[in-house]
């Protein structure tokens, strides 16, 4: 396998064999070279084409040298139609030395500089679309608890949000803040924006992002969480996406909208 073709996989992390890059010879601290790999492919949605693209680096990237085990990669993609330019950075790991002539390395660590110009494919668009993005770039800088802030922001905003619109008091009559659990429990039972599979553990959801967030788990575990916390999340924004393109559908059709919630409430999850 070639360098290229494992650095095209990223984000996995996956270990492999690949065909040795540096001639048999030690990269020393802080020098660069460049590395012919080949060419470095990643698929994002481009927002000038509006569609997605696939985006290709040069014939050479940029390798600096860490250590006998580590090397910095920077490569710049282009589009393969508009020709609009991103960065993306890898730090590679190898457990023998990473020169050898077929070493095997893994992606320790991969970033990306989109610039406003492309968006990972399947990204969430819409008012969440920005604090999605910082959660997932948060949880690949290993920041566990950072990742759950935003992830907890989210779900929030979303609940506090359908309150609003569904005329949900958030206050008690005093002027005090109602607990998040009380509201969610009320807009929940009016709008159903907890996933059916989970709709009993709303809460739950809350409570496993506010441990994470005030310190009683370790960073470990909340990496560990992360990707299924944010899948419910996930699944919380596209019931809600759901919901609203049920009231305009019925909106348009005129038929008022006391039926959003008979609706809402026959759905089906496959």
């Amino acid at each position: 396998m070639r360098l290229s073709d494992l650095l095209s996989r990223a984000p996995d992390t996956t270990p492999a064999q690949v065909e040795g890059f540096l001639d048999d010879r030690r990269l020393a601290w802080g020098k660069h070279k460049r590395i012919k790999v080949g060419k470095v492919f990643h698929n994002f949605h481009c927002r000038q084409c509006d569609d997605q693209r696939t985006f290709e680096s040069g014939d050479e990237l940029s390798c600096l040298g860490l250590d006998d085990q580590a090397v910095s990669i920077d490569a710049t993609l282009r589009c393969g139609a508009c020709q609009a330019a991103v960065e993306i950075w890898f730090l590679l790991g190898s457990a023998g030395d990473i020169f050898d002539r077929a070493p095997t390395v893994q992606i320790e660590r991969y970033t990306e500089n989109l610039r406003d110009r492309a968006d990972r494919v399947g990204s969430t668009t819409g008012p969440f679309a920005d604090l999605l993005k910082r959660a997932q770039l948060a949880y690949e800088e290993q920041l566990g608890a950072g990742s759950m802030i935003y992830l907890r922001k989210i779900f929030e905003s979303i609940t506090f949000e359908v309150a609003e619109i569904a005329g949900i008091a958030i206050t008690t009559p005093k002027g005090k803040r109602r607990t998040f659990k009380d509201v969610l429990q009320d807009v929940n039972e009016q709008r159903n924006i907890i996933p059916q599979r989970f709709s009993a553990n709303g809460y739950l959801l809350f409570s496993e992002l506010s441990e994470v967030i005030h310190g009683n788990s370790s960073e470990d575990e909340a990496l560990k969480k992360f990707n299924p916390c944010l899948q419910l999340v996930l699944g919380v924004v596209e019931e809600v996406n759901r919901d609203n393109v049920f009231a305009t559908a019925i909106d348009e059709l005129g038929w008022g909208v006391d039926n959003i919630d008979e609706i809402a409430g026959e759905r089906v999850v496959s």
